[in-house]
């Protein structure tokens, strides 16, 4: 897509800061995050949400979650624990609309501003 941000950062058009790539995935940090540990697991493949998945991209989508629990282990929160969240579509908070994986953690129980 020519105008998708990820596609962009994934053919090295637009800076990022990646933190793991191989052929069918891209972990960035995110540029707005919303707890100390914040990224984005991007498939190279673009499709504009889950509800544009098909059944071609079953091992894909199994890849993606797979990364997200390596790079879990990797940024130091799957002992305390850490949120998978995919936002589908406008009206669930969707911004960019290339299918991407936000891992969200680092929070600490007893830390101010933390969130259940």
């Amino acid at each position: 897509m020519n105008d998708c941000i990820f596609c962009k950062i994934i053919n090295n058009e637009i800076p990022a800061t990646k933190l793991f790539e191989d052929e069918d995935v891209l972990v960035i940090k995110d540029i707005h995050p919303v707890a100390p540990v914040h990224v984005l697991i991007i498939p190279k493949v673009h499709f504009a949400s889950l509800v544009e998945a098909k059944d071609e991209h079953q091992e894909l989508l199994g890849k993606l979650l797979i990364t997200a629990k390596k790079m879990g282990e990797k940024l130091g929160v799957s002992q305390t624990g850490y949120k998978i969240v995919i936002n589908n579509k406008e009206d669930a908070g969707q911004v960019v609309f290339h299918l991407h994986v936000h891992l969200i953690g680092g929070w600490n129980k007893k830390a101010e501003g933390y969130k259940i």
